[in-house]
């Protein structure tokens, strides 16, 4: 009867502390920190079959600083997001939703024009949102969520 009641108690245990861990997580960093440290926060986060991909911003690498010409920020933005995917075992076309920050509304259709080349077949949802400002002189910023197929 013991052993009986001590297993049942063991199970029980085991299955709380499983269920309060929640599913595993891994955490991609980003890969390049230069200058100064890595900043605060992870490029992407699986949870589960989930992939939660940070915000990214299109920066030339030799300034740091957002890429003068609009379509070039747009490739660096996109590159950067496909890389985050890639670390996360993910494709482009696993995103399932996207939100796009932008500080002049009007560069819409020149941010579709390169936006739309990273995809095969059907778009993820999406929200296109004003911002005043961005970090870094930044004309957009995107972040997604992606699920593992």
């Amino acid at each position: 009867m013991f052993n009986k009641t001590f297993l049942a108690a063991s199970v029980c245990l085991f299955a709380l502390t499983a269920h309060a861990a929640g599913p595993s997580r891994t955490y991609v960093t980003p890969e390049n920190c230069k200058p100064g440290p890595c900043p605060p926060f992870s490029n992407g986060v699986m949870v589960g079959g989930t992939y939660y991909v940070a915000g990214h911003l299109g920066l030339d690498p030799a300034t740091g600083q957002a890429a003068t010409d609009v379509e070039t920020e747009v490739r660096l933005l996109m590159d950067e997001v496909k890389n985050t995917l890639k670390r996360g075992g993910l494709t482009m076309d696993d995103l399932v939703s996207v939100t796009v920050y932008c500080t002049d509304l009007s560069l819409y259709d020149r941010f579709n024009a390169v936006y739309r080349s990273y995809f095969h077949g059907n778009f993820p949802a999406r929200a296109f949102i004003g911002a005043s400002k961005l970090v870094r002189g930044a004309r957009f910023e995107i972040q997604g969520v992606a699920l593992k197929p």
